[in-house]
């Protein structure tokens, strides 16, 4: 039995061991060591914390301060040794701690595993939070670099992967920038969402001892903007809510989709079929057999990891959601997807940033491309809008004029006055200015057009925020 206290900390009721299959199955050490940071962070609050209250001397929390100062560059150095039999990484760090100070014993005091981990989930969001805000800085610069570049090229822009209207690539790469930008956003609505101290909620019920749980807030950082403690307003949900951890997976799954969205235009355009854009050889790959080839996989993969993302929150969601309060041990498994999210998507985003600051576009096909007079159509029935036909009229007269030019197999503007005017009377000599891109981007100067001033402004948006 004295093995089996040394073993485990819930020892005392038990009078065998855990069986070796149910130490393996039961283990979380494997993936939550890479909490011990925040553990450790949380024990020394919760500590410094026990010490105002009385319930530790200054002798006491000394030396249990020096030694998680010390087991911090241990695992930092990763000369830690985890060990198997502690289950998880709380349990490790408690008896590394003991083999440094007896009163370490006294560190428990007033705390669950169930409020700890809460505690240490919310301090590696919020820092998760504050590393993907970072790269996806990283990713908004290069897209920005990217926009501002070829900010005046024009391009054809697609519905239905259908030749639509004519675009910039300034004005598509921002379309991309302005998804990102709400992405950094709903990373700083989930951190702010993980800045509540659930500390202090014991198992369940909190304790009967004299704890402050402001003060352990404060020492731990979770305060508003005033520097007030902000703590979670009941114990039973504080342990067993994991809503911020599905926002934090949400907003992954959401970011990576928006990435995926973006290397599917990237593998379109690096086609032979379309020949927009080059992609750096340092992000692309060959071919085992056909020599010949230069392959997207920088960009595929990230369209590929979109998936594993958007099922780790398929994961937290199906492992939530028929629990009852409060703790499960189901809750063992909330981790892996949201570490696992965190890893992958700063993945993409680094790579999406080295993409995009080292391709280049050509810019004669792209122009080539746009310079397909069907693209103007719309702007074509604009104009006789203009003359004072309703636009589903003028949608049929457009529709008519380029049935009338493919069935006499040549463009648009190639059609003569007469031919054209015996379909709408109101069409004016003038009507061929309709198909020049300078007149149609120069048109489009409204908010959200790709007008080159609202480009150039929108650019100059991005400079301000991102530096």
């Amino acid at each position: 039995m004295a093995e089996n206290k040394k073993q485990v900390s819930w020892g005392g009721r038990f009078s065998d061991k855990p069986d070796d299959l149910m130490q393996v199955f039961g283990e979380s050490i494997s993936f939550d060591s890479r909490l011990a940071p925040y553990d450790l962070q949380g024990s020394l609050g919760h500590a410094a914390m026990l010490a105002k209250v009385g319930l530790l001397d200054d002798k006491e929390f000394k030396e249990i301060s020096e030694g998680i100062e010390e087991l911090a560059e241990e695992v930092q150095s990763e000369d830690f040794p985890w060990k198997l039999e502690l289950e998880d990484v709380h349990m490790n760090l408690e008896q590394a701690l003991r083999s440094k100070t007896e009163a370490a014993d006294k560190l428990h005091a007033g705390r669950s595993r169930n409020d700890q981990v809460a505690t240490d989930m919310r301090l590696f969001l919020k820092d998760a939070c504050g590393q993907l805000r970072t790269g996806l800085e990283g990713a908004m610069s290069s897209a920005l670099e990217l926009a501002q570049r070829y900010a005046t090229v024009a391009i054809p822009g697609y519905t239905h992967l259908q030749r639509a209207q004519p675009v910039t690539v300034g004005h598509h790469i921002l379309a991309h920038l302005e998804a990102l930008g709400r992405d950094h956003e709903r990373f700083s609505t989930v951190a702010d969402h993980a800045n509540v101290c659930p500390l202090g909620s014991g198992a369940i019920a909190g304790s009967t001892l004299p704890l402050d749980r402001e003060y352990a807030a404060k020492a731990l950082g979770f305060v508003d903007a005033e520097g007030n403690a902000r703590l979670t307003a009941n114990g039973m949900d504080a342990v067993a809510d994991r809503d911020v951890f599905v926002e934090f997976a949400t907003a992954c799954a959401t970011c990576a989709i928006h990435l995926s969205r973006l290397a599917e235009d990237f593998i379109l355009w690096n086609s032979t079929e379309f020949g927009f854009v080059d992609l750096p050889d340092s992000f692309t790959t060959g071919s085992s057999l056909m020599p010949q080839k230069k392959n997207p996989d920088c960009f595929e993969l990230v369209r590929g990891k979109t998936g594993r993302m958007v099922g780790n929150l398929q994961t937290l969601l199906v492992t939530i959601k028929g629990l009852p309060l409060t703790y499960n041990r189901d809750l063992q498994e909330d981790k892996p997807p949201v570490f696992d999210s965190l890893d992958q998507l700063s993945l993409c985003l680094a790579v999406v940033t080295g993409v995009l600051r080292k391709c280049t576009f050509d810019e004669e096909a792209c122009r080539c491309a746009a310079s397909d007079p069907l693209l103007l159509a719309t702007d074509l029935a604009d104009y006789l809008v203009e003359r004072g036909v309703a636009f589903r009229k003028a949608h049929h007269v457009v529709g008519e004029l380029v049935g009338l030019a493919e069935s006499k197999q040549c463009v648009l503007p190639d059609l003569s006055d007469e031919q054209a005017q015996a379909i709408c009377e109101q069409i004016g000599s003038d009507w061929r200015d309709v198909f020049d891109l300078a007149r149609a981007f120069g048109k489009r100067e409204k908010a959200g057009m790709p007008g080159p001033k609202q480009i150039a402004d929108r650019i100059k948006y991005w400079q301000s925020l991102l530096g």
